[in-house]
């Protein structure tokens, strides 16, 4: 028993002299995390994505032994939260909890961003996606995605939609549906979903694209109708509203989606630990409940899952983008 314990001490002293010959970050590396990390969240607090990014944290934080802590940084469609991600050491101690809007939107609407949608970050991970839903007016004839572009087609400067921002995904949602349905609609962005839903409900306009976390209560309530969601699949907690591919246009999709990216640069084995340990706390059956329970939908992929998403999704928004003539403000 002596002999096997001097030999396994023995070991652990190679194995931290080979660290320290490779030098203080080797071995920094090596003791990653050893003080809490900050996950930033480029969105206001008591949001969907700020609910998301706190139920992250904290099992993440369980996961990794030290505290996760969350730190908001709103403003200009995340650009503020992933430029500083963006510039921060890439030492593992500074996240983002980035969405479409970060990695493929604002590439496509903004000439001059402080940040590479790919080149400024390490990958980590998908998290969850979120759908986006095509709401009516109470009072409109419209019931479904049919009488929509039926009504639009015959009367084509009648219709306008609201958003909760241009640029936003749900008005890249809008303008997709557009396109692909062959309409013209009038856009009235406004400063968020409470305003967007607001204006839908008091007949400001006819129809509105916002996220089910939004809708679905006003929905609930009798306030607004929905005529279809964007997503591929219909959702769990809408199932009898059909989706758009369902209402005549196969194999439309659109939607938003988060995904957990650190620094350009990560060093390998922080890098992997983190893909590891995001892919290890959202499989459990509870943590999958809990994101329904918010209206997402989980959807963890890995680093190079995430990579893969935004190549594929860069040019296709560029594309809508161009069509729609969509610009930062």
């Amino acid at each position: 028993m002596t002999a096997a314990l001097s030999r396994k001490q023995f070991l652990q002293g190679l194995a931290l002299g080979a660290l320290a010959l490779a030098g203080p970050g080797a071995l920094a590396q090596a003791h990653w995390p050893d003080r809490p990390v900050r996950l930033i969240v480029p969105f206001a607090a008591g949001g969907a994505t700020d609910v998301l990014g706190r139920l992250l944290a904290t099992a993440l934080g369980e996961k990794l032994g030290q505290p996760v802590v969350v730190d908001n940084k709103p403003g200009a469609g995340t650009v503020v939260g992933a430029a500083l991600v963006a510039k921060a050491p890439a030492d593992g101690y500074t996240l983002l909890l980035g969405s479409n809007s970060t990695f493929t939107l604002n590439p496509a609407i903004r000439t001059h961003l402080p940040y590479d949608p790919l080149k400024s970050f390490t990958a980590l991970g998908t998290v969850a996606d979120m759908s986006l839903l095509l709401l009516a007016n109470n009072d409109s004839s419209v019931r479904s995605v049919a009488e929509l572009v039926k009504q639009a087609k015959a009367a084509p400067d009648k219709f306008s939609y609201g958003s909760f921002g241009a640029g936003s995904s749900v008005h890249f949602g809008a303008e997709m549906l557009k396109s692909t349905a062959g309409i013209r609609m009038v856009h009235v962005p406004f400063n968020g979903s409470a305003p967007s839903l607001t204006a839908l409900i008091g007949g400001q306009v006819q129809v509105s694209v916002d996220t089910i976390v939004a809708s679905l209560p006003q929905i609930q309530a009798g306030k607004v109708r929905p005529l279809a969601t964007l997503a591929a699949r219909r959702l769990p907690s809408l199932p009898d509203v059909p989706t758009v591919a369902e209402s005549g246009y196969p194999g439309f999709e659109a939607g938003s989606w988060f995904g957990l990216v650190g620094p350009a640069g990560l060093p390998a084995p922080v890098a992997q630990k983190l893909e590891s340990a995001l892919a290890e706390v959202l499989q459990p059956a509870a943590m999958k409940k809990r994101l329904v329970e918010l209206g997402l939908t989980p959807a963890h992929g890995n680093a190079a899952a995430l990579r893969a998403r935004i190549e594929s999704e860069l040019p296709a928004m560029r594309a809508v983008a161009a069509r729609a003539d969509i610009r930062a403000d």
